[in-house]
């Protein structure tokens, strides 16, 4: 059957037990893991009461799926044994897959076959075609295993089959469009899906490969075998519909998703906005805009599914990848998830002309705005609303009062070096800075008979003064509800060499800070 549209198909080997083995504790000393490190031990993967998967060299002990933990380990004395974790797999696919959205709008996982993937391959004329995009493919599947395979070819059945010949091992596998019925007519029957009984009925008649269950009367087969085996027919001579379309590119600034399995945490949905990210900036760059609004919509599961918006708007327009994403990631740290999430949908909401403005290298003192307001987001999301922040100076002789920390919620770049002014809280005669505290703090002061102090307890500890200077009486606000008059000492304590600076008031002794 000849078609119009080309499918790649990607097959991790073993891909639950790399997912598995990424998501297992490490001591810290432990070195990082090769791709294929794991593969290389006996390790198995359980789901009760029988092992599921199994790793090269396990298999080279002689231990297979369906056998249990105890056949397994009387093979193999050193098995390593995992729990098999849904939701470590649904992770690590949901991974996989924006990486593979990165290279193909259009990206389908197997359900049925965890470590597969139905990739669309069409239209990727203008950028090397799609012996580029089977390259790029099999680069970013190697990251999970060095061994990993791709195959095009018109329909999925072709392509997924594919992926388990010989010459796969070596490089992508490209079968020429319209010839998908002859390569199937070699491919053994077992590569086929169809369930067991079925499977178990046509080996007794003798039938090993497509080609021998494409050549059968349709009639015959649908009177025998009912709709799946008239189903398995159809594959047999390349009739597949099924197609990539689980990840689309509904226009130039929007990138849907649907995620392999409701997820509950953020982790996954990042990866497929960084991915979705990679291809709405690209477009946008192409065209001379940047973004000034990104929306991020999730389907939440339910009996009535609903969906959720919320958008970024970056404090300047951009078309990188990198400060975009950081702001995302701070919208989604902030975001609860009351119900599993089934779909992802990245989009611009407002774009503008880019602007012409770019960094000089001979210009020290030149700042990317894009990535400090990024930076900035990412701590505010991470420390709280409230911890970026910049010193400004007030109009006032009480130290405390000199200058304040104002709220930073976007970055403006600063003038050149050489024309800013002095710092905003004012430094002492000798050039030392002034450390206050958060509040003035009650001491106990000794005077000598002339009113100098000499001693202080503060915190439990006494401290003996040297180089005492004083007293400086600053007074003011006194048309406001709080005014003050106090006497200011500096001093340096013999205990610990601090130089504190003390005042009194009516109401006693206080230290407000130290300089240094």
């Amino acid at each position: 059957m000849t078609s119009s549209s080309r499918v790649a198909c990607v097959r991790i080997p073993r891909f639950p037990i790399a997912a598995a083995w990424l998501a297992a504790p490490r001591d810290e000393d432990d070195a990082a893991p090769t791709p294929a490190h794991w593969d290389t031990q006996p390790i198995v993967l359980i789901r009760s009461p029988t092992i599921r998967t199994v790793t090269a060299q396990a298999a080279r002990q002689g231990i297979r799926t369906g056998m249990t933990l105890p056949q397994a380990r009387a093979l193999c004395a050193n098995l390593i044994a995992w729990p098999w974790d849904e939701l470590t797999l649904t992770r690590e696919i949901a991974r996989a897959s924006a990486a593979f959205l990165s290279a193909s709008p259009q990206v389908t996982p197997l359900r049925e076959a965890p470590g597969s993937w139905w990739i669309g391959a069409q239209g990727f004329d203008g950028i090397g075609g799609e012996r580029q995009l089977a390259t790029l493919l099999l680069r970013l599947a190697r990251a999970w295993h060095p061994a990993a395979r791709v195959a095009v070819a018109d329909t999925c059945i072709a392509a997924q089959t594919a992926t388990w010949s010989t010459r796969a091992q070596r490089e992508p596998v490209h079968i020429a469009p319209g010839e998908d019925a002859v390569y199937l007519m070699r491919v053994p029957l077992a590569l086929l899906p169809m369930d067991d009984e079925l499977r178990e009925t046509l080996r007794a008649l003798g039938l090993r490969t497509a080609g021998e269950v494409a050549a059968l009367d349709p009639l015959d087969v649908e009177r025998r075998w009912g709709a799946e085996g008239l189903a398995l027919w159809r594959l047999a001579r390349a009739d597949d519909p099924r197609r990539a379309t689980l990840a689309t590119l509904d226009d130039p600034r929007r990138v849907t998703h649907e995620l392999p399995a409701a997820v509950t945490t953020m982790e996954p949905i990042l990866f497929v906005v960084r991915a979705a990210l990679d291809r709405l900036v690209r477009t946008l760059a192409a065209d001379g805009r940047a973004a000034a609004a990104i929306a991020i919509t999730l389907t939440i599961a339910g009996d009535r599914p609903r969906r959720v918006t919320r958008e970024v708007r970056p404090a300047t327009p951009m078309a990188r990848v990198g400060p975009l994403f950081e702001r995302c990631r701070a919208l989604l740290d902030t975001w609860t998830l009351e119900a599993p999430v089934e779909q992802v949908e990245v989009s611009i909401a407002q774009a503008v002309t880019a602007t012409a403005e770019q960094g000089d290298l001979l210009t020290p003192a030149w700042r990317d705005a894009a990535a400090a307001d990024a930076a900035l987001a990412r701590l505010r999301t991470t420390l709280g609303p409230d911890t970026v922040v910049r010193p400004v100076r007030r109009d006032s002789h009480a130290p405390e009062r000199a200058g304040a920390w104002d709220t930073i919620e976007t970055f403006t770049a600063p003038p050149p070096i050489d024309t800013l002014g002095g710092p905003a809280m004012k430094a002492t005669p000798d050039g030392r800075a002034l450390r206050l505290l958060g509040s003035p703090e009650a001491i106990q002061v000794s005077t000598d008979a002339h009113g100098i102090p000499h001693e202080l307890r503060w915190r439990g500890t006494r401290h003996a003064l040297t180089q005492v200077q004083g007293p400086e009486r600053l007074s003011g606000a006194w048309w406001q509800s709080n005014p003050f008059a106090r006497e200011y000492w500096r001093c340096v304590s013999a205990t610990d060499g601090e130089s504190l600076v003390i005042y009194r008031e009516a109401s006693g002794w206080r230290v407000q800070g130290w300089e240094d």
